[in-house]
């Protein structure tokens, strides 16, 4: 018997390899979908290849959001990737770990919750869901009470410092809440108490304050703004609640500075969020909202589910959801507990110092940051009339690292600094590698013409300054004048690169 086979033409061998064929000859379609198939091979190599030019995210020091988790957890997030969180009759088990994670951070939050009973809270796509839905109560809870008095109910505001997230500025705007912002100054970059608790007034909802600054890292101090705000409510006879922002800080804080009164602890506080994927280390999309009690989240503002035979109250603005991540935070809780939170964050807060130290040593930068607070370098550049953050931003790119420059909010915008943010996976050796890095460019910038000479009204500017300022503190005065105004128009240029800071 004679067994015949048929051999694969060579062009047939060569239409295998994705680069010998025709899927690489043609660009990508940008607008419309294509007419036509590809192989999947194809399609995952093109794509593949296109995201070669992102950035690194293990270099990515601008943001806050955890880029490693160990591999059994990447595994577990994939084994529930195509379950919808929502379906909470198909997944009880699910709908079960987030209630525990809930519980675990309410404890850690200092809730005032009995042994074994259920804390308030939710899981959500991360801290601006859960400020929206802790801003609604606030708002909701305000308008019932004001027209129970008899009061108009229509103009809400709420306080803030100018620091604050821009989802803060969202939520004012989407659900129409004035927002009334306590100003910064040179030196001092968050919210002052004293003049947030002047701003408030019978309408204000709530006061916001901040646990870890995103341009600073520096925690607001609020058990100050508790003592005062309650001694305001007791002489107007109004009851301002506090939301806590703990977005960055508030897995930080319970670990490494322990005696720090700004959860629970304070009886204003009625609400504070968390992002699970910054400290809380997990991947992008969850966060955390919990409260005080049933009494501080309106209940018409909840949806009830019975399954199972119990109660399941749902609060969120989206629908459908992954599961993967909620996963993943019960995974951390679990698999490090106190123990292991608190040794990964001062490793962070070590590294942080490392970073500090090596940047004050080149004698160019003024660090702007606070060692107490969440690990984090700010510093800016003390003499800014030659090249400023941005060109330093900008050269530090062709190493690969992504430091962030920006200005700072009202009233302090004169002030452009860097910042590098210190997360679990950003060891000893990585911040002596930035910091050579970093000397490497000041070296290269030192050794150019100045960056600033091409704007000729920057220049015509510095040069007026200096003439009207030509002796003793007149002159220092006038250097700062400059540096304001370079900066200022510098501003000017980098806007559409500016590096949003998250």
């Amino acid at each position: 018997m004679v067994l015949t086979t048929t051999t694969p033409a060579p062009e047939q061998y060569v239409e295998s390899s994705t680069f010998a064929s025709r899927y690489v000859r043609q660009p990508l379609p940008r607008f419309q979908m294509p007419k036509n198939s590809m192989p999947k091979e194809a399609a995952y190599q093109v794509i593949t290849d296109e995201l070669m030019l992102d950035g690194n995210p293990r270099l990515n020091l601008a943001s806050f959001v955890t880029t490693w988790m160990e591999p059994e957890c990447d595994k577990l997030m994939m084994a529930s990737i195509n379950k919808n969180y929502v379906d909470m009759d198909e997944y009880p088990v699910t709908t079960e770990l987030q209630n525990r994670c809930v519980n675990m951070i309410a404890n850690l939050f200092n809730a005032p919750i009995g042994s074994g009973e259920a804390a308030v809270g939710v899981g959500t796509v991360g801290s601006s869901e859960a400020i929206m839905l802790a801003g609604l109560a606030f708002k909701r809870k305000w308008q019932q009470k004001m027209k129970s008095q008899g009061k108009p109910y229509d103009k809400p505001n709420i306080v803030t410092g100018a620091n604050v997230q821009v989802c803060w500025e969202k939520f004012a705007r989407y659900f129409e809440v004035e927002l009334k912002e306590v100003k910064l100054k040179e030196g001092y970059y968050v919210m002052d108490p004293v003049k947030a608790v002047e701003m408030v007034d019978e309408n204000t909802i709530c006061v916001a304050a901040i646990l870890g600054s995103t341009l600073t890292g520096e925690f607001e101090n609020v058990k100050l703004l508790n003592e005062l705000l309650t001694k305001k409510n007791t002489e107007t006879g109004w009851d301002t609640p506090i939301h806590v922002d703990a977005a960055s800080g508030g897995f930080i804080a319970p670990f490494v500075y322990p005696q720090l009164e700004w959860d629970f602890r304070l009886p204003l506080v009625k609400s504070i969020n968390v992002s699970g994927h910054k400290y809380g280390l997990v991947y992008a999309g969850i966060g955390w909202v919990v409260w005080r009690s049933k009494e501080d989240l309106p209940d018409d503002l909840v949806f009830h589910i019975n399954y199972l035979g119990s109660d399941q109250p749902t609060f969120t603005l989206n629908f459908s959801k992954g599961s993967s991540q909620i996963l993943a935070q019960y995974y951390q809780l679990i698999r490090l507990g106190f123990e292991g939170y608190k040794s990964i964050m001062e490793n962070c807060i070590g590294n942080a110092l490392i970073l500090k130290e090596g940047i004050e040593k080149t004698g160019r930068f003024e660090v702007v940051s606070k060692d107490v607070g969440v690990p984090l370098v700010a510093f800016a550049l003390k003499d800014s009339t030659k090249y400023t953050v941005f060109h330093i931003s900008d050269a530090l790119r062709k190493f690969g690292w992504i430091v962030p420059a920006y200005t700072m909010p009202a009233d302090a915008e004169h002030i452009a600094v860097l910042r590098v943010v210190v997360r679990e996976d950003f060891s000893c050796s990585l911040a002596e590698r930035l910091i050579s890095h970093i000397q490497e460019v000041l070296k290269e910038l030192d050794s150019l013409p100045s960056q600033i000479v091409k704007d000729s009204h920057v220049v015509a500017v510095a040069k007026e300054v200096v003439e009207e300022n030509k002796d003793g503190e007149a002159a220092k005065m006038g250097d700062r004048k400059i540096q304001e105004k370079v900066t200022k128009q510098w501003r000017h240029y980098v806007k559409t690169k500016k590096t949003g800071v998250c």
